[in-house]
């Protein structure tokens, strides 16, 4: 008879198909952070409005019960670095979608130095090169609790732990090396025009000796 659940999709997308202000911000978040189609990034706005769904209907409820499961949702957007411990339900409505978007994997491969561009950070981490805490993760949109952010690197096994590596060395040494080699041929061009005004002073003091 096959499976009887039904799958449902992990995000919505927009109400609207056509709102020009919304999609060019979602064009600039999606070249900023790196993300290969919008779809990611609705998946993460899905998210968002869950967390806040589940603080609205809990503000408006005050039982015993809303009061625990509040306690649950703070506690665990606390352990993911998106709220302080101190933080109420209130601020889970003020969060935004940089606030997820900055706790994502791929942010932090790049952040951390580990990749010279967000879609650089993406490619490593879906071809299994990052770890975090103890697993192989390659989900580009993996949470990074805070636990773990100090547990980020490139696996030992990887041709990417060397830090000499082509795809991690920084364009920044070679734009410098450049920058010097430019600089050194004006300098030496330079000192040989101070002495002309010296040989015209000779030239004419020889001309009044003869005379």
């Amino acid at each position: 008879m096959g499976d009887p659940r039904k799958f449902r999709g992990k995000y919505s997308g927009p109400a609207h198909p056509w709102q020009a202000a919304r999609i060019e911000e979602e064009s600039l978040l999606v070249r900023e952070y790196g993300m290969r189609t919008k779809r990611e990034l609705w998946k993460v706005v899905s998210k968002l409005k869950s967390f806040k769904n589940q603080a609205k209907s809990l503000i408006a409820l005050r039982t015993e019960q809303s009061k625990l499961e509040g306690k649950q949702l703070l506690a665990r957007l606390n352990r993911l670095g998106l709220l302080p411990l101190t933080a109420s339900l209130d601020d889970v409505l003020a969060l935004t979608l940089k606030n997820l978007l900055d706790r994502r994997l791929q942010t932090f491969v790049f952040k951390k130095g580990l990749a010279r561009t967000p879609l650089q950070s993406r490619q490593f981490i879906v071809h299994e090169h990052v770890f975090v805490g103890k697993k192989q993760v390659c989900s580009p949109c993996y949470l990074v609790p805070v636990s773990e952010e100090d547990q980020i690197g490139i696996i030992a096994t990887s041709s990417l732990a060397n830090p000499e590596h082509p795809e991690r060395v920084t364009k920044k040494v070679v734009h410098e090396v450049k920058k010097e080699e430019v600089k050194a041929p004006e300098v030496r061009k330079e000192a040989p025009k101070k002495e002309e005004p010296k040989k015209a002073e000779k030239k004419s003091e020889k001309k009044g000796e003869k005379k």
